[in-house]
This record gives structure tokens, sequence and C-alpha cells, in this order.
């Protein structure tokens, strides 16, 4: 249905300065398109990116918190609309699930990740070989904590970002504890803080991601995963045990739609597939907050002036 154009205040000056030469799409539905908000920074970044480019184009946008993993039964119904990151390590079951459930795929990024253990580079002076899973675990000792003596700490992501890594831990029968933190920004604290002291630590990273512009250090190897991993115990080094993997090494990131957004707003159904970031804009993004501490919404409206002729090319 055809419906009256609408563009606020706000969105007609950041598209007056962004968007130059632009034919505005007149929005074909004024009910609010929602956009699924994780609490990770990139995430939340991109999703005002999306939110801020669909608004300069006529639409209205609402943001919607979601756990990482049911957020793919809420888009497969339709209570919400699109999720700009799905990360492979992470969430490549449920949202494989939700897709055989009749949700779209809406595209692959350019960007590659991974998500996985990962050490500061100090702490290859003390232990040489703790780039791998095996020379880690034999350095468990310098890792343990009053919390977690006489096993080493892991420091986990949050518990509803779906990585159970005690899981790992047993099936590799490694002498760590995952200890999950509550929020991404825990994880950072935690880091500055050994990193500081250069105190050894292990703890959950992911890229692309502004860890990598501001901090030295390399991701932990773990077993290649293969899906025989997961369901035969006789694959891998436990010879007795599933889950004695890692994640994957180069992984995909994905775009999450409801199946009727194409007919309820066509025109942002094909903005929102055309948009493709890689790992260099999306570690930009993450930096504009976690380093230079504005709020999201600025940081997606300054990552949007500064790739105008990017953001251009989606739109048309």
């Amino acid at each position: 249905m055809k419906t009256k154009y609408i563009l606020t205040a706000a969105a007609f000056a950041l598209s007056s300065v962004c968007f130059t030469g632009v034919a505005f799409a007149e929005a074909e539905s004024d009910e609010p398109i929602i956009i699924v908000q994780n609490n990770w920074t990139s995430q939340l970044v991109l999703s005002n990116v999306v939110g801020q480019l669909l608004e300069s184009q006529g639409y209205t946008v609402e943001y919607v918190p979601s756990d990482s993993q049911l957020q793919f039964s809420a888009i497969t119904n339709g209570d919400m609309h699109f999720q700009i990151e799905v990360w492979e390590g992470s969430m490549k079951t449920a949202f494989e699930n939700a897709v055989e459930d009749g949700m779209i795929d809406a595209g692959t990024h350019e960007a590659v990740t991974r998500e996985e253990w990962w050490i500061p580079n100090y702490v290859l002076d003390v232990c040489p070989e703790a780039g791998n899973w095996e020379g880690l675990n034999a350095c468990a000792d310098i890792f343990k904590t009053a919390e977690t003596a006489p096993m080493g700490r892991f420091v986990g992501p949050p518990a509803d970002w779906g990585k159970n890594y005690a899981g790992r831990i047993e099936a590799l029968q490694m002498d760590f504890i995952a200890i999950n933190v509550g929020q991404a920004a825990t994880l950072w604290a935690e880091l500055q803080s050994a990193y500081d002291r250069e105190e050894p630590i292990v703890l959950f990273n992911w890229t692309p991601n502004f860890i990598e512009s501001k901090f030295e250090g390399i991701f932990v190897d773990f077993p290649e995963p293969e899906a025989a991993c997961f369901e035969d115990p006789s694959w891998g080094p436990n010879p007795d045990a599933v889950d004695d993997c890692g994640a994957p090494s180069s992984a995909w990131l994905k775009k999450a739609m409801w199946s009727g957004v194409a007919e309820e707003w066509p025109g942002a159904a094909q903005i929102m597939t055309n948009i493709d970031f890689n790992n260099a804009q999306i570690a930009r993004a993450a930096l504009l907050v976690d380093v230079d501490g504005m709020e999201p919404e600025d940081a997606a409206a300054l990552w949007i002036e500064e790739n105008q002729e990017l953001v251009t090319a989606w739109l048309n």
C-alpha cells in the first residue's frame, strides 16, 4: 500500500548533507521497520547506520534489543524485521534453522570473521607455545586467579551469545574454567587492566573489532571444526567426546530479514540487501564508540558521512 512520504527533520538534515543527488524513494508503508539490536558495539553502530539510511529515504524505523539466539524466531515470525550482523561462529545453527522455517538470508558481507580465544602478544614471552590450545593448556597455571585456582581462568563472553566454552574445555580436558562476563565492555576492561600490567590473560575476542587496532595479540588455534566434531566422538583429539574443536578460523557474516519485508517495504528490502560491510569498515564503527567514546547513533552518523560514496551506491 502506498502511503504519504514521511521524513523527520533529523533525517532530512542527514540526507541533505550525505545524500545529495540521490533520488528519495517514497516509503511503501508507514509501519515501522523493526531493526534488531544486540549487545556488542559494532552491531549497535551498524544497526543505526541501516536505520538512518532508511529514515533518509522516508521509512519509519524502530530499534528493539534481542537475545542473539532468540532473535531469529522473532524475525521468522515478523515480530522483528532485520538483523545486520549474523556471526557464523556463534549463530550458525539458530540462523540456518530459522532460514528453513522461512526467514530470509539477506546476503553475506564481504567481511570475514573469527570468534575465538585470544591472548596478548606478551603472553608468548612466558609461554611461547600459547598460540596453540595444547601449548596454552600446558601453561594454564599462569592464568589462574583466586577465583579459579588451581585452574586457569578463561574470560568468556556474555552467556546469551550462545558460546558454551565449558563444553569445549571439558571435551579437550583443559585445565581452565570459563568465567562469563555480563557484557562486552567487561571483556575490554579485563583486557585493559591485564594489558597495563602485562599480566597473563586469555579471553574471548572476535574480528572485525576495534581491538586489533588498539592491542597486539593473536587468536589461539584449536582444531578446525567439521560437522563430525559435534556428532561423532571418535573425531578429534578426544575419542570419547564431541565438541573437541574450535570455531571456524575464516567464517561468514550474514544479514537476516523477515520474509514479509519485500512485500511491505520493497525499496527498503533492496537497500538492506545492498548493504555490505568489510572488516575495516566494521572495525571503524566499533572504534568510534569503544575508543573515541561516541554514542552508537552519533558514531553511525559520522560513519555515514565518512562513507558517502559507498552508502550512495547502496541507496541506488
